[in-house]
């Protein structure tokens, strides 16, 4: 039976399906919501509306960001507490016992058949919708750009994050390079790397997704305490638009590039 009852919504959105921009928007932690038959993972609602369950201000950011630049969004439906759509379904962060400190008594010794149940209702329909929406533009033709959508805490484990926007790369600098550049040059503190790096085998969808088939790409976190009202997310979301958008137009962006930890410029194996 599927985890997901009659009540529950969808567990992935598109939004601007129809936009034509050669640029794919995703956002991992868009929700927090939890599927009516896990009732509140054992959590209060404080938690649940905690960075441990969601990013905050990053859906309002990605449908933003899908608007001015006529790009389509995929947006997941549910809280990184019942699945993380930005874990390999192996790691123990993928359903953690405890994030950042909290227990979560919802995930505490989950039967395998559960963890399957939340990785057929929630995991790979999101994963289906991106790589079905990155097929469509290799039918067409098409070498789009992927821009995955976070947001990070103002401060953690005791230390205050000074980068009000900060991307997270490897290897392929075709894009993150100059982005950094041009949002510095803009007046912003954009971090390289800080606080979050790019990390195959850790990170799941932009390696999956954008370094597998050669896309240049940029996993973009905004801070939290800028971003989680409409306005700041508007604001923060067109500062990043502006440096964005002269760099589309590179013609490095539309030609597959293999880049994988430990080979350089090299076919990705599997």
């Amino acid at each position: 039976m599927s985890l997901l009852g009659p009540s529950d919504p969808p567990p992935v959105e598109v939004a601007n399906a129809a936009g034509a921009a050669p640029l794919l928007i995703v956002c991992d932690h868009a929700a927090n919501r939890v599927p009516a038959a896990l009732g509140d993972l054992g959590l209060p609602a404080a938690a649940r509306a905690a960075h441990i369950a969601w990013d905050p201000g990053a859906a309002m950011i990605a449908r933003h960001l899908s608007a001015r630049f006529d790009a389509p969004a995929i947006l997941s439906g549910y809280s990184r507490l019942v699945v993380d759509c930005n874990r390999y379904p192996h790691d123990p962060a993928s359903m953690p016992e405890v994030s950042d400190g909290t227990p979560v008594p919802g995930n505490r010794d989950l039967e395998p058949a559960a963890r399957e149940a939340r990785l057929a209702a929630l995991f790979r329909p999101y994963h289906a919708a991106i790589a079905a929406r990155l097929d469509r533009f290799a039918a067409a033709q098409v070498v789009p750009v992927l821009l995955s959508v976070h947001t990070m805490t103002p401060r953690l484990g005791g230390r205050d994050r000074p980068w009000p926007v900060a991307l997270s790369w490897r290897l392929d600098g075709r894009l993150a390079p100059a982005l950094i550049a041009a949002l510095r040059a803009g007046g912003i503190a954009a971090g390289d790397n800080e606080p979050y790096g790019l990390d195959p085998g850790e990170d799941y969808t932009v390696p999956e997704h954008a370094m597998r088939r050669g896309l240049a790409h940029v996993q973009v976190e905004f801070r939290q305490d800028l971003v989680s009202g409409a306005g700041g997310a508007r604001v923060w979301a067109d500062r990043f638009a502006d440096a964005l958008a002269p760099l589309l137009g590179d013609p490095r962006l539309r030609r597959p590039e293999h880049h994988w930890p430990g080979t350089g410029a090299q076919p990705i194996p599997g």
